[in-house]
């Protein structure tokens, strides 16, 4: 009869549903580690506290806000936003590693590309800073050092048991055909030495991200070959009698790789920590469906093990991490069961970055799973959003974490509670947060058996609601004595749904444009000729005729509600003369810091941006099949915060997961800005509505503008 039962739970818990909700079997997966998108990271354990510094990923070319996280157990973690005290001009930290230095203080090094490739180097009195400017601010390892042009990029340090203190580093190194190193002075953290240059050939298929070790007289260095956005990124190593070399190529490389199933995609640009005897490597991988780009990565930890002072046994990726690490904190909604105001379903096409086509609900029931490679996401970026979450009976608790999916972005929210789902209790007011962080703490003693969170806002407009966890306690328990500051922004903006710029040329009279043409769209303005634009017929329809050098500028800005990741719709008639790599259709967005993901043009062209250009070849957009010069055309692009598609004639022509980070600009037809990509042809016609379309609502404005 205990069978039986023991049976029956089982399959009530795998398999049982009851109406309205969603109910899960437990998961225990401890890989990735953080909830979010950080990449390249280093763990260090100063006094009883865990620390991770890592880049800041999924954010127009890891460009993220700096950060630190922090755990006492190695699996509870808390993030904290940095104070450094960077160059003017300086947006990101890319690669940090944290030293502590003979003096008792905390060194910090981080690398970024903006001013040359340097490596700039930080100082504070606590792990977790503030930090202050080494060197008077200029780079601690220049560009070039090692050797000629070499990027500074990626520093790993190494304190060596005779006092010394050398630096390793270098990205696209097969570029350069080798890795710089430089031996730092101890005394001020930032002089250089001596510097030098180990070339590829002890170091084969070396790519970046060194990490050395000093072992029993030995040195080891860890490296990262492959391609940091693609499957083939994997750790290798050598070893030597000197910190210099020359090394020796070791034994089962690459130990660290792509699993067979892609799950655990593109591992690599670790650290270690030694905890009680063993070893574990620290290192990020692609997040789940792998998102275009491959820089939204997610830390992850597993043992690794030495055979002997110079072999390093091959390493197992795995999802379920470490479960040694695994706290006695009972969270009693894991496993509950959920509903949501909506779920977002991501169909998409292979890619160079997925491989395979992609069908993935982001359900609700990946916010109890307890697990950071699963996120529940609501189906688009309209507000309110919500989740409620089924304890299965009344329970009393007393803290609810939430963890979103961007910690560096603040989310407005309020969380309720109820017994019946019909009369709610407020438990906790966050509507007007201006605060991010990672997990969000709210504290009240409270008995229910429903809770609701209810995310009515985000930082960013087109963010949409999204959460990786909600765990809830029944008791207290130690958290961190600080609180990020608050940003003070008022960034989001709901998107209007509305037609905001229409341009149509059936009504204009043959000619030069020499006045100005009002925009019959929501947002008005009049749209003002640069150059010589003239209407001309074809066929049966009038139509703009650009020559390259001619464009029409809307006398108004596109609306904050187009800023970063919001939601549009381009619909444009075109009748191109004129076949080159890409030429602007219609732009409304700055082409200034055109890092990944901060821009979107449409286009028209044979390259890799001929459809939608987006300011780094590995997330543009082109075309599968260019359409025609000469014979009029409907382009459409859709996005809806999560995946862009082309359309020609109303069918769908190339589409991808992508995320935008972009800032609305001047409205231009026929232009982005850039002289190069002026269109050269006919527009007939141009729309621009702050909404995603869906393919029926395409194919009709396709025909109605066919028969026209």
């Amino acid at each position: 009869m205990k069978r039986v039962l023991y049976i029956a739970w089982i399959i009530l818990v795998i398999f049982g549903c009851t109406e309205g909700k969603q109910e899960i079997a437990v998961q225990t997966n401890s890989n990735p580690l953080l909830p979010g998108y950080f990449a390249d990271p280093t763990i260090k354990k100063f006094g009883d506290t865990y620390y991770i510094y890592s880049t800041t990923d999924g954010v127009k070319l890891a460009s993220g806000q700096p950060t630190v996280w922090l755990s006492k157990d190695l699996d509870n973690w808390f993030n904290y936003e940095l104070d450094i005290d960077l160059p003017e001009g300086l947006t990101n930290c890319w690669a940090p590693d944290v030293v502590k230095g003979q003096d008792g203080r905390y060194y910090y090094y981080m690398g970024n590309c903006q001013f040359g490739c340097n490596i700039y180097g930080y100082v504070s009195d606590n792990p977790i800073g503030p930090w202050k400017a080494l060197n008077e601010g200029k780079p601690v390892v220049p560009v070039g050092t090692g050797t000629e042009n070499l990027p500074a990029l990626d520093a790993q340090f190494l304190s060596c048991s005779d006092g010394s203190l050398y630096t390793y580093f270098g990205t696209w190194c097969h570029v350069f055909k080798g890795l710089g190193w430089a031996k730092i002075d101890p005394s001020d953290m930032h002089t250089i030495l001596d510097e030098g240059y180990i070339p590829n050939e002890q170091l084969p298929e070396l790519f970046e991200a060194v990490y050395p070790i000093e072992r029993n007289g030995k040195y080891i260095l860890m490296y990262s070959a492959g391609d940091c956005r693609l499957s083939s990124y994997a750790v290798h190593y050598a070893y030597a009698d000197s910190p210099t070399g020359p090394y020796k190529y070791g034994q089962n490389n690459p130990i660290l790789k792509t699993n067979e199933d892609m799950t655990v995609d593109s591992p690599g640009h670790h650290s270690l920590i030694e905890i009680d005897g063993k070893t574990y490597i620290l290192y990020h991988r692609h997040d789940n469906p792998h998102s275009s780009g491959g820089e939204f990565r997610q830390v992850c930890m597993d043992e690794m093990v030495f055979a002997n002072d110079t072999t390093i046994l091959k390493i197992v990726p795995t999802h379920t991490g470490v479960k040694r690490f695994k706290t006695k904190l009972k969270n009693i909604a894991l496993g509950a069961g959920t509903e949501a105001s909506s779920e977002y379903h991501l169909k998409s096409k292979a890619s160079v970055f997925t491989q395979k086509p992609v069908d993935y609900i982001y359900s609700s029931q990946n916010a109890t799973d307890d697990d950071n490679g699963t996120l529940w996401k609501a189906e688009n970026c309209s507000m309110p959003q919500s989740i409620i979450i089924d304890l299965g009976t009344k329970q009393s608790f007393k803290r609810i974490l939430t963890q979103f999916e961007y910690s560096t972005f603040y989310y407005q929210y309020k969380i309720e509670t109820s017994n019946d789902k019909n009369s709610w209790e407020l438990y906790a007011d966050k509507t007007k947060n201006e605060t991010a962080g990672s997990p969000m703490i709210d504290d009240k003693e409270v008995a229910a058996r429903y809770i609701k969170v209810t995310v009515t806002g985000t930082e960013k407009s087109g963010m949409l609601a999204a959460i990786w966890n909600v765990k809830v306690y029944n008791t207290l328990f130690d958290i961190p004595e600080y609180n990020n500051q608050p940003v003070k922004v008022n960034d989001y903006k709901q998107p209007s749904n509305a037609l905001e710029v229409l341009f149509d040329a059936k009504d204009l009279p043959a000619g030069t444009v020499n006045n100005s043409i009002v925009n019959e769209g929501d947002l008005q303005g009049e749209f003002i000729p640069v150059g010589n634009p003239k209407v001309k017929k074809i066929g049966k329809h009038k139509a703009l005729y650009l020559d390259g050098k001619s464009y029409l500028e809307l006398s108004k800005n596109a609306p904050d509600n187009f800023n970063w990741n919001a939601p549009f719709t381009v619909a444009a008639w075109i009748y191109p003369t004129e076949e080159t790599i890409g030429q602007c259709i219609l732009s409304w967005n700055s082409r200034d810091n055109m890092l990944q993901g901060s821009y979107a043009s449409v286009m028209y062209g044979k390259g890799n941006f001929g459809a939608v250009a987006h300011g780094d070849g590995s997330v543009d957009m082109p075309f599968v099949t260019v359409p025609p010069l000469k014979e009029w055309t409907q382009i459409a692009v859709t996005f809806d915060g999560m995946k862009e598609c082309i359309y020609v004639n109303g069918e769908l022509d190339n589409e991808m997961p992508l995320n935008l980070f972009v800032e609305a600009d001047k409205v231009k037809i026929g232009s982005s800005g850039f002289d190069p990509e002026n269109f050269k042809g006919f527009i007939r016609e141009a729309r621009l509505y702050n909404k995603a379309m869906n393919k029926s609502e395409i194919e009709n404005l396709y025909k109605e503008g066919s028969v026209q």
